[in-house]
């Protein structure tokens, strides 16, 4: 099994298929949200051309309407990797979001189970609310938690509640030493992800993402939080203009995208690959002979 992570934007998916080529193995994502079903340019799924060049497990396969979490993807992974293991098949585990990628490596910790009737009083409150609790009960909680996002401080503000132990001090809590891995992340300058950022959500456009939004009628609490939904559907509603949602969405991503680079930079088991303008395929070889490399030096 390999890794390969890295921001959104970063280009990680057109060079996962060049190195799962190279690896001879089958891509499975780890992306809170190119795992729903319904939202292809949204979350920026691999199209289906390149799904028929390399299967791809755990994109496009959940209902938009359904609630998604870490424990459901764990399980979920850890299946689809047991089966192609047992099928001799390579795994390339492809993604941005961070806490999946750790469930995978390190296990995740038992947690208390979620309180509904905590959950629904926590649910009605703003998100300036929710703010000002979690940052009283957990001064550091903003290092570790999205602050923007109300179904990220609900739970937060949940655990915490809860247990009465900060979530810097439960996320700690993995189940399990570290698996040993083998992967990289990419990365690219700031200046360089920003401009993609901004190509890739102007493309979006050209693809379709308008009506994919107004045709998604039943995103429910996970799916909807994907970055652009919202903005696209006030466009849709005539709430907003289409410059304002596109403009609003290029920031929430970049945004995003310097989160998912601080939580990779501590992940010391996957080294750095630097991409610039050389192309997927070379991209790819030189992740290939990188990973090799970090094979022999880690005795793997």
């Amino acid at each position: 099994m390999f890794f390969l992570v890295g921001p959104t934007g970063s280009g990680k998916s057109a060079v996962a298929l060049e190195l799962a080529t190279l690896l001879d193995a089958e891509i499975v994502g780890a992306d809170a949200f190119q795992i729903y079903a319904g939202l292809p340019v949204l979350t920026a799924q691999p199209a289906a051309s390149e799904r028929l060049r390399v299967r791809h497990h755990l994109v496009g396969c959940v209902p938009m309407e359904r609630p998604y979490d870490v424990g459901q993807y764990l399980r979920a992974a850890e299946e689809t990797l047991a089966r192609l293991c047992a099928e001799n098949r390579n795994a390339l585990v492809v993604g941005g979001t961070g806490l999946y990628v750790r469930a995978l490596t390190h296990g995740l910790a038992e947690l208390p189970a979620p309180d509904p009737v905590l959950r629904a009083e926590l649910a009605a409150l703003p998100i300036s609310e929710l703010q000002a609790r979690l940052s009283q009960a957990d001064p550091g909680a903003a290092q570790s938690v999205d602050f923007q996002n109300p179904h990220r401080l609900v739970r937060a503000l949940e655990l915490v509640l809860q247990t009465g132990k900060p979530v810097s001090e439960l996320r700690a809590q993995w189940s399990k030493p570290p698996k040993r891995t083998l992967g990289l992340q990419v990365a690219r300058a700031p200046e360089d992800l920003a401009m993609r950022i901004a190509a890739r959500t102007r493309e979006m456009v050209e693809r379709g993402v308008l009506e994919e939004v107004a045709a998604a009628r039943e995103a429910g609490p996970t799916a909807s939080k994907a970055i652009g939904f919202r903005e696209l559907r006030e466009v849709v509603e005539g709430r907003a203009t289409l410059v304002e949602a596109l403009n609003r969405m290029e920031a929430a991503t970049r945004q995003y995208a310097k989160r998912q680079r601080t939580w990779f930079r501590k992940e010391p088991a996957f080294p750095e690959l630097a991409l610039g303008p050389e192309t997927d395929i070379q991209a790819a070889a030189r992740c290939a002979a990188q990973l090799l490399e970090c094979g022999r030096d880690s005795d793997w």
